[in-house]
């Protein structure tokens, strides 16, 4: 690890200012991801800037029935908390299912969401990685690509986002409240990360030296009937080969409204706005809720040996969903 300057700044207009000075900076909360990359060469800021003394580390209920999530907010601290545990369920299901209880103790909100991928050549400096280095090549396309993406690639990259925190996010609408250069911007969860593209080192819409402060959860009262579903390689301390959060609105037997979204199938957290669009005002059957994963996936484009993601992923939909349908009226 090569040496850095630190600054623990007052506040966070001194932070994003600090940053946007100085184009090679980092910003330094739980450090759970940030400190492995710097060990591996992947990331060497000359600057860290800590956030972790600023006023950004409550959560509070909104008038509107909603949540604001501070961006400092240790992930443990989430997943107990009280009004998510009651309102929302599936954000401590997909906090708990993530990292280790040490993680968690330290892992924030915000870098949650700005975690870079786990793909295995992003992380080997001695490997060509478009993320890493742009123009050196992707050497998962055609290499390693068993834990990688099956939907929203391109040529210049096959990562996945490893977040399971911004699909239970992605599935509630929720939105980034963002400190920025030019001043505060709401930003969409599902607006926040970036295809790949050509550019795949361009991860999020920030602008540089953005400050993520806060997440609002919009009020959705059937969220209280939501889960999160991971299948991983072993039971704890693994990121998802597959994940899907859902949350089910049923009238009588009728799908009033329903809310998917599947994580470790794309470069961003994906919602499955299609397969919702195929359950709404539908009679609910597991044959139903097959056949919409079956509509979203089909713009699936499997890569040599992720293929399984498709089944997998179809099945953890309909395991969802029934046992959400199962535990209305209990």
């Amino acid at each position: 690890m090569r040496p850095f300057r630190y600054h623990r700044p007052a506040g966070v207009a001194e932070a994003v200012a600090l940053v946007e000075a100085a184009p090679n900076a980092a910003y330094l909360a739980g450090g759970t991801n940030l400190v492995d990359l710097m060990k591996l060469g992947v990331q060497r800021p000359d600057l860290l800037v800590d956030v972790n003394r600023l006023a950004l580390d409550t959560v509070d209920p909104l008038p509107d029935g909603g949540l604001r999530i501070g961006a400092t907010v240790r992930n443990s601290d989430l997943a107990a908390h009280p009004l998510v545990r009651q309102h929302h369920p599936l954000l401590s299901r997909a906090l708990l299912a993530g990292a280790s209880g040490q993680l968690r103790n330290m892992a924030t909100t915000a870098g949650n969401l700005l975690q870079r991928t786990r793909c295995v050549y992003f992380q080997d400096t001695g490997r060509a990685c478009n993320k890493r280095e742009p123009g050196t090549g992707c050497a998962a396309r055609h290499g390693q690509n068993r834990d990688l993406a099956i939907l929203d690639w391109s040529e210049a990259c096959v990562a996945t986002h490893p977040s399971d925190l911004a699909v239970a996010l992605v599935a509630l609408d929720a939105v980034v409240e963002a400190y920025e250069p030019d001043g505060h911007r709401d930003v969409p969860l599902i607006e926040l990360h970036r295809s790949p593209g050509a550019h795949p080192e361009r991860e999020t819409t920030l602008a540089p030296g953005a400050l993520i402060t806060a997440v609002r959860v919009p009020p959705l009262p059937f969220a209280t009937r939501s889960t999160y579903l991971k299948v991983r390689d072993r039971a704890s301390f693994a990121f998802a080969v597959g994940s899907v959060a859902a949350a089910l609105d049923l009238e009588g037997d009728t799908v009033r409204d329903v809310r998917l979204a599947y994580g470790a199938v794309a470069h961003r957290p994906w919602r499955a706005y299609r397969a919702e669009g195929a359950l709404r005002g539908r009679r609910f059957t597991a044959e139903l809720a097959a056949h919409a994963a079956d509509v979203e996936l089909a713009a699936a484009r499997p890569l040599r040996h992720n293929a399984f993601k498709i089944p997998l992923i179809r099945n953890l939909t309909v395991r969802a969903l029934t046992d959400l349908a199962a535990a209305v009226g209990r």
